[in-house]
């Protein structure tokens, strides 16, 4: 992790120091161009001629890699951000490893065996990644599931700091999988979250950041049917 930050900071100062040099390069040759007067001899503003091109084409290319330098370290940095190593707390977590009621695909309203399932038929179509305001069908839920997602479920009426770090949660993801948060009037009364994988159920009385964290790290993308990252964009392509 170190290396990968060292790695970043160095990329963002290369990319800094070659875009002054790319503007000192432009300020050049926009000298080189002012001084290139008619009193001057033919071979001589040829040569000034050149010389503007070459600078042009050097600044182009400087900006061109600077560019591409700041834009590799934002991307790291952003991805370093949100890597799934940062929620290997290792705590002790509690989970239930639920019956599996299948994974075959139906469109309509389902009925589920358990209150907050964790498998069954389900919807052809899943949903997007993220923090979620009103709760999605569990049809659509439970097809996330099948493909590795986790879904944290909260009671509607959670204050907004759990909110806030509920939706800081929903950022992680990992090859083809990520993280959902829903409200759910489903949540026992005198539990804060429960959160669920694929036949995989924790509920937790108290919101716990290294639990939930450890849940997300140890159980995505451990779904029965991954999908890669490239054909899923982010969920909700299914």
């Amino acid at each position: 992790m170190q290396k990968g930050i060292e790695m970043m900071t160095i990329l963002l100062y290369i990319g800094l120091a070659l875009f002054i040099a790319a503007i000192i390069g432009y300020v050049l040759a926009a000298k080189i161009n002012k001084d290139n007067t008619s009193r001057l001899k033919k071979a001589e503003k040829q040569a000034l001629k050149k010389k503007h091109k070459t600078w042009l084409l050097l600044s182009h290319a400087l900006l061109i890699i600077a560019l591409g330098s700041v834009g590799t370290s934002l991307i790291q940095s952003s991805a370093g951000k949100y890597s799934l190593d940062k929620l290997n707390f290792h705590a002790n977590i509690q989970v239930t490893t639920d019956k599996d009621y299948g994974r075959d695909h139906k469109d309509g309203t389902l009925m589920y065996d358990m209150k907050i399932p964790t498998s069954g038929t389900h919807s052809p179509h899943d949903l997007k990644f993220g923090f979620y305001k009103e709760r999605p069908g569990y049809e659509m839920l439970v097809h996330n599931l099948e493909h590795g997602d986790i879904i944290i479920h909260y009671h509607p009426d959670a204050p907004k700091e759990l909110l806030d770090r509920l939706e800081y949660l929903t950022h992680f993801k990992t090859a083809g999988a990520g993280v959902l948060a829903v409200p759910n009037v489903d949540v026992p009364a005198d539990q804060e979250v429960v959160v669920t994988a694929w036949t995989k159920t924790m509920s937790l009385a108290k919101f716990d950041e290294a639990s939930v964290g450890t849940f997300i790290h140890d159980y995505i993308n451990k779904g029965p049917e991954q999908i890669p990252a490239n054909v899923r964009l982010g969920g909700g392509t299914m």
